[in-house]
C-alpha cells in the first residue's frame, strides 16, 4: 500500500545521525531514503521526488545550500530544512534567500525539527528561535557574502579543493578536464590573493562552502 505521508529524502553524511532523523522521521513521515554527500541529493531528489528535502548544510562534494538551491531549480515544489552545527545567523539569513525554507540547529529537540517540516510544508519559513535577530533584512543583506563573489563553477571548485581532494577526483565530479580545475583554481586565488592551500580552506569557511565538523560524540547525541 501506497504511502499518502509527506515523503522526505535525509541528507546526512554521518551514518549514525542520519539513522536517528530517519527514526524519527518515520513516526510522522515516509522516509524515501538517505544521502551521504551534496551530488548524491541531486541524483536522488530528481528520482525519488520527495515533498521535503531535510539536509545537513555542512554536505561533502557539494554543501547543502548550493545543493538545495540547484534541487529547487529543477523541481521547485520541494521543501527545504536545513540542519546545521553552526549557530551563525548570516547563514540562517543565507538559507532564507533561498525561499521558504527551515532552518534548525543539530542538537535542537526533534520536536523543533518536526515542527519546522510542519511550517515549511505549509509555504511558511521557520528559523530557530536560537538564533535572534533584531533585523532580518539587514542579515539577510549581509548573508549575500556566502555567494555573491563566485560563479557556482568556482563554489564548486573551492569546495572541493578545500576538503583535499585531487585535481583528478574534482574533474570527475565536475566533468571537467583537469587542466581546468587547475585554471580555476588558479584564477580563484589569483582573484582573491589566497597564497597557499590553508588560505583557500579559511577562503572555503568564510564563504560558508565548508563547515566547521565537530566532535562526532557531540553530533550523535543531537535528536
Amino acid at each position: 500500500m501506497q504511502d499518502s505521508r509527506p515523503q522526505i529524502l535525509i541528507a546526512d553524511d554521518h551514518p549514525v545521525f542520519a539513522e536517528s532523523l530517519r527514526l524519527l522521521l518515520e513516526k510522522s513521515y515516509g522516509v524515501v531514503g538517505t544521502v551521504s554527500d551534496g551530488r548524491a541529493l541531486l541524483i536522488a531528489a530528481a528520482k525519488l521526488k520527495p515533498d521535503v528535502i531535510v539536509v545537513d548544510v555542512g554536505m561533502p562534494l557539494l554543501n547543502g545550500l548550493d545543493a538545495a538551491q540547484r534541487v529547487l531549480k529543477q523541481s521547485p515544489k520541494v521543501k527545504v530544512v536545513f540542519l546545521t552545527m553552526q549557530d551563525n545567523p548570516n547563514l540562517a539569513a543565507a538559507a532564507l534567500e533561498i525561499g521558504p525554507v527551515g532552518f534548525v540547529l543539530k542538537h535542537s529537540a526533534g520536536s523543533e525539527l518536526l515542527k519546522a517540516i510542519g511550517e515549511v510544508l505549509r509555504g511558511k519559513s521557520y528559523v530557530t528561535p536560537k538564533l535572534r535577530s533584531d533585523d532580518w533584512v539587514v542579515m539577510r543583506q549581509r548573508a549575500r557574502q556566502f555567494s555573491k563573489e563566485l560563479t557556482a563553477r568556482q563554489r564548486d571548485v573551492v569546495q572541493l579543493c578545500a576538503e583535499g581532494r585531487p585535481i583528478k577526483e574534482i574533474a570527475g565530479q565536475l566533468n571537467l578536464s583537469e587542466k581546468t580545475v587547475e585554471f580555476h583554481k588558479h584564477h580563484i586565488m589569483d582573484a582573491f590573493n589566497l597564497k597557499n592551500n590553508a588560505d583557500l580552506v579559511l577562503f572555503a569557511l568564510k564563504q560558508g562552502l565548508i563547515m566547521l565538523d565537530p566532535a562526532p560524540a557531540h553530533r550523535q547525541k543531537s535528536f
